[in-house]
This record gives structure tokens, C-alpha cells and sequence, in this order.
């Protein structure tokens, strides 16, 4: 099959990329390795030729099941990863010292079979760290064929701005959705001055605007377990933007998440979304989003429904939050 295409960087991908974290970190239980297999390969069949893993995904699991899965297709997908948020001496933190990305990403082609990734992200910003020393790692990788382009994860402005000056970032990746706006402060913006494309992550809020939470009985492992607009008192006030939100997608004739991602793709053509999932019948109703014409009035009910502090409850707790560069919204900084 065959979907639209957009450009991020130098590489013309589906309009609907795959984020494939969901398949061993996150959101368990994780479905056996075969089943995790069969719905990549799914994936590419229906015409998604972008897949993105990250070396910190089960640490390091996500990118041995790409490698097992679908490196004999490699032809048919861009391939992205990412660097400096990992396990360290038994703990996850960040690390974007020149030798650590250079280490990270010798161990993730290992992990995947392959002596090339097609865009390779750093995953976080080390604030330890200068910008222009961990993306000067990237440019090191890139000359000796290692990797096709760079990109950079949860970062601010000023921190594309200073890193674009060292090598020209290829792609953003940033959560964005109706109920997640960080991005519109002032990343976008300059994503669009600097010519970079954007790849959205959950954009359709970590299940949140497909109906899959309805309380906050989640796993201990969960990573929603600890978000603060998943859980209750913050939750019940969310779930009735939903309930709105579910009734404008009824009325525009199509599933609550397919009118996520349609909105996220109606907010510029250098945009990505990547929903990621653990189901192939949700896979199938996310690309088919793809084929599907909102109406402007839908797009505007969401944001009707999505006005600046409607969400209860912060995007992440403060011990996640002190690892995100990306900017706060008004509302945030109020409660800061």
C-alpha cells in the first residue's frame, strides 16, 4: 500500500510514521516477540516507510526486535533512533558526552544488525553537556557513514538554535497533540524558520484521545502511573474534555484517535505524527487517518475543547520534567 508522503530532512516518509517503543517499554503488558513482529511488519505492509526505536526502549530490547523483525525489509523504511537517555550503571539518566553517543550508537547498530541509521537523534538534553559537544559527536558519526542525519528530542528553541548553528538538524521530536501544546510556544516556529521537520510523538496522548483511559488503575510500570493528568483528581476533569472531544470525532465520522492524528497533520505539512501501539487493529485505524479529510470546523471544536489550561494536571512529574529542554506553557509557568 501506498500513503501520503512528507518530507523530514533530507527523507520523504508516510505521513503517519510508527513509534515503536509501546512494543517493550512503557505500556505493559508487551506482546510476545513474534506478535511484536508480526505487527511491524503490518506496519510496513500498509505503507508506513518510517519507524523510529530508541536505545533506552527496554533498554536496548526494542532495537534487537527491529533488528529481528524487519531488517530483511530495510529497503522499504527510514530508520531513526536515539542517543544520551539510557541505563547507566543500573539507572536511567541522561549522558550526552561525546564518548557516550559515540558508545550508545555503536551498541544500537550492533542491536539492529545494521552499520547505518537513517536519522539518529540525541534523545534528551544533558544539561552537564554542551549542545554543540554532543551534536559534534553526531557530525563525527555522520562523516564516517554511521548515520544519515541528526536530530534532537524534547529540546527548546534556543537549543535547536545553538545546535542547527554547529550541523543542520534534520528533525524535532516532541510530544504534540490536542491536549499536549508545548511545541506551539516556540519550537515550531522555529522549525519552520530553520527549514527542520517536526516528528510528533504521542500524538494521540498516550492513548488518553483514542478512549483507552477511563481510570487510574494502571500497571506499576506503567509510565502513566506517575503522570499528573492521568491520575485522579486531575483525571476526571480530563476525561470530560474527552468525553467532548469523542463526540466531535462521532460527528466528523471517524474514531477519536484518527481525529488526534488528523489534527496533529493538519497543523503543517513538515509535521510527522508517529502514534505507536501494541494492537494491529489500532494500527490500522491510526494510518488509515491518513486518507481521511477533517472538516476546519472538527479542527476548531477540538481547540475549543483544548483552550490554554483546560488540561488538569502537568504534562510530567518533576523528576521527568527536569530531564525535558522543551518550553513550559503560560499555564505551566503560573504553577511552577
Amino acid at each position: 500500500m501506498t500513503l501520503p508522503t512528507r518530507r523530514i530532512g533530507p527523507f520523504t516518509v508516510s505521513a503517519i510514521g510508527l513509534g515503536c517503543m509501546n512494543l517493550s517499554h512503557g505500556y505493559e503488558p508487551f506482546p510476545a516477540e513474534e506478535d511484536a513482529a508480526r505487527l511491524l511488519n503490518r506496519a510496513l505492509d500498509l505503507g508506513v516507510t518510517f519507524l523510529d526505536t530508541a536505545a533506552i526502549y527496554g533498554d536496548g530490547a526494542n532495537e534487537r526486535l527491529i533488528g529481528k523483525a524487519v531488517m530483511h525489509r530495510r529497503r522499504e523504511f527510514t530508520l531513526a533512533s536515539k542517543c544520551g537517555l539510557g541505563v547507566h550503571d543500573g539507572k536511567r539518566g541522561l549522558d550526552g558526552r561525546p564518548e557516550a553517543v559515540v558508545s550508545t550508537l555503536d551498541g544500537a547498530l550492533a542491536r539492529l544488525g545494521t552499520d547505518h541509521i537513517d536519522l539518529y537523534y540525541l534523545h534528551r538534553l544533558d544539561r552537564n553537556v554542551p549542545i554543540e559537544d554532543s551534536v559534534g559527536a553526531l557530525v563525527r558519526a555522520k562523516e564516517a557513514g554511521k548515520i544519515g542525519a541528526i536530530g534532537l528530542s524534547e529540546m527548546s528553541a534556543a537549543t535547536i538554535r545553538r545546535a542547527h548553528a554547529v550541523h543542520p538538524i534534520a528533525a524535532i521530536q516532541t510530544e504534540y497533540s490536542p491536549w499536549v501544546r508545548n511545541p506551539e510556544v516556540a519550537v515550531l516556529d522555529a522549525c519552520r524558520e530553520l527549514g527542520i521537520g517536526f516528528v510528533a510523538f504521542s500524538p494521540v496522548a498516550r492513548g488518553f484521545l483514542a478512549g483507552a483511559v477511563r481510570d487510574d488503575r494502571y500497571s506499576g510500570s506503567d509510565i502513566r502511573a506517575v503522570m499528573p493528568r492521568f491520575l485522579e483528581p486531575q483525571l476526571s476533569r480530563n476525561l470530560a474534555l474527552f468525553d467532548r472531544f469523542r463526540a466531535v470525532a462521532q460527528a466528523a465520522g471517524c474514531t477519536p484517535a484518527q481525529l488526534a492524528i488528523g489534527w496533529v497533520l493538519a497543523r503543517g505539512e513538515n509535521i510527522v505524527p508517529i502514534p505507536g501501539t501494541r494492537s494491529i487493529a489500532h494500527l490500522e485505524e491510526d494510518v488509515a487517518a491518513a486518507g481521511i479529510a477533517i472538516d476546519p470546523a472538527a479542527l476548531a471544536a477540538v481547540d475549543a475543547i483544548f483552550t490554554p489550561g483546560a488540561v488538569a494536571g502537568r504534562r510530567y512529574p518533576p523528576a521527568m520534567q527536569a530531564q525535558v529542554d522543551t518550553e513550559l506553557l503560560p499555564e505551566e509557568l503560573e504553577d511552577a
